[in-house]
């Protein structure tokens, strides 16, 4: 049965999930779990869904299952909004995560924030809000 004048549902969004792709799956999933601590929110086999926070995940999927493929150029960027960007940048230098910056203030934005790659080479950016924004 088709409706003549569909609405929009009205349940909201459960869940926001960011999905990437990977040739190696448990060097992402221990990059995610020991390195930045998400944890495993949905284990789907081939595909692993980790909470950041709140209702916002992050799916790593085994390229070789699913819907997309691994790319080298990578156009997505997780970023991770945290009290302390300062302590995060020191957390990671310790990891030696590849792709690392220094901390750099924006004004334009209000955030003070670095970026480094996971295994695969998806950019993340950590951030902090400057005081007023």
């Amino acid at each position: 049965m088709t409706l003549q004048n569909p609405q929009r549902p009205t349940g909201g969004v459960v869940l926001a999930i960011t999905f990437q792709y990977y040739r190696d799956l448990p060097r992402a999933m221990a990059f995610y779990e020991e390195v930045l601590g998400f944890t495993l929110a949905i284990d789907q086999g081939w595909s692993k869904i980790y909470q950041i926070g709140g209702q916002a995940h992050v799916g790593l999927v085994d390229e070789a299952r699913g819907m997309q493929k691994w790319a080298e150029h990578k156009t997505v960027q997780v970023c991770l909004r945290v009290p302390d960007v300062d302590a995060w940048h020191a957390w990671a230098a310790s990891q030696k995560i590849p792709g690392l910056t220094a901390p750099r203030d924006s004004d334009e934005l209000g955030i003070r924030a670095f970026v480094m790659n996971d295994p695969e080479g998806y950019q993340i950016e950590v951030q902090t809000a400057k005081p007023g924004h």
